[in-house]
């Protein structure tokens, strides 16, 4: 099989319930150009080593044949440094170290909160969807509350926020009608959030489009654009990829019942169990908006400047020449250097905060269902090659055990 052939059927939606042989075969080609001019980069140093290389570019205006829609104001993730850096801090002096350092933490008792009701909601059933039921709406009230999105227009996002998803996909087929297509909801998201941030511009408040309106410090502040796209950036980011670490998580657990014994026992188990499940199951598969900026031979391969490169992240992880038995969950791993959330000047802005709602509603989860099974294994899957995760998790259970408070 050509390696064309093979990314093709990895994009397949039909292959998406277990693309992981697939990663396999196409690791015995790490860089793999593609008919229509991508290179897939599959192995985990190549990858590591593309990551942090600057002659790779996040802004796809720096291809040979950039397509017509592309975003003309895209977010911080899809700018080079010094731009890039200058955004980035921006939004960072508001959610993290240095200078709010506390912000991530100091959410830990409403996530708490949150996962106790949606868990308490489910208690007088014994099946339920995991996915529309409990786990969505936990990040996206999570997000939500520290963007200072009103609670009353929480449920207006899915919309958006699943036809955002679904343009996402490695390749450079289609890309301008996804672009196009991209750029027409995301533009109804920038409307509702302009008016919000208009709002903020008179009133502020303790919430982060507050501090993107009314910042300025030495390195500037954020124009209405970049507010628009670093907000529109953090809604989708901020709950899509925790819905797939979650997601994928508690399936996981359901498909090894000792596993799931364990983690019951040893609560604290929870923590390297996320950073496996980062690797084992991640929920970015792939990074592919990256530009050659000048000639690279990686691998014996020379990626000439101005192509696309698409890093297969998923594929990176499983990489048996950087981690032993790449393709068995174990959550005692002593050393385990992941892509779940990329790397480099581009490594994942919310990592913090997915790893502490994946740590708290998967703790919750193993330890009030009684005997939780699989409805439907494999679950149906999302579309999306990018965001990979279950649509929807059927599962059966004998009851909810009482909160415990803490």
């Amino acid at each position: 099989m050509s390696s064309q052939s093979l990314f093709e059927r990895i994009l397949d939606p039909s292959g998406r319930a277990d693309p992981y042989p697939l990663y396999e075969r196409l690791r015995e080609t790490p860089v793999a150009r593609q008919e229509d001019g991508t290179y897939v980069v599959s192995t985990y140093r190549e990858i590591v080593a593309l990551l942090h290389d600057p002659r790779i570019s996040s802004d796809r205006r720096n291809l040979a044949a950039p397509a017509e829609a592309l975003d003309r104001n895209p977010s911080f993730i899809g700018l080079d440094p010094p731009e890039h850096d200058r955004l980035r801090h921006l939004a960072m002096r508001h959610f993290g170290p240095p200078h709010s350092p506390r912000v991530v933490e100091g959410l830990r008792p409403a996530m708490l909160e949150i996962t106790t009701g949606l868990i308490d909601g489910i208690a007088d059933r014994n099946r339920v969807d995991l996915v529309d039921e409990v786990v969505y709406p936990l990040p996206v009230a999570i997000i939500c509350r520290l963007l200072g999105v009103p609670v009353e227009d929480q449920p207006r996002f899915s919309v958006w926020a699943d036809a955002l998803v679904e343009t996402l996909k490695p390749g450079e087929e289609d890309r301008a009608e996804r672009e196009r297509e991209r750029e027409a909801v995301a533009a109804e998201l920038r409307g509702y959030l302009g008016g919000l941030a208009e709002e903020r511009g008179r009133q502020p408040g303790e919430d982060l489009l507050s501090g993107f309106v009314t910042y300025r410090g030495p390195e500037g502040g954020m124009t209405p654009q970049d507010v628009m796209s670093t907000a529109v950036l953090l809604l989708i980011a901020g709950h899509e990829t925790t819905i797939n670490l979650i997601a994928n998580g508690m399936l996981t657990f359901l498909r090894q019942p000792d596993l799931l014994e364990r983690l019951r026992a040893d609560p604290g188990l929870i923590v390297p169990a996320v950073e496996e499940l980062l690797r084992y199951e991640p929920p970015v598969h792939f990074l592919s908006s990256r530009v050659a900026l000048d000639d690279i031979t990686i691998a014996g391969v020379t990626i000439p400047a101005g192509a696309p490169v698409v890093l297969a992240l998923a594929a990176g992880s499983r990489d048996p020449a950087h981690v032993s038995d790449p393709g068995r969950f174990d959550p005692y791993r002593v050393r385990n250097e992941h892509l779940g959330f990329g790397g480099g000047v581009h490594y994942c802005f919310g990592a913090p905060l997915a790893r502490l709602e994946g740590q708290i509603m998967l703790t919750e989860l193993v330890r009030r269902l009684r005997a939780p099974r699989l409805v439907t294994d494999p679950p149906p899957y999302r579309p999306s090659p990018v965001l990979r995760g279950p649509r929807h998790l059927l599962v059966e259970y004998d009851g909810v055990e009482p909160h415990l408070p803490t």
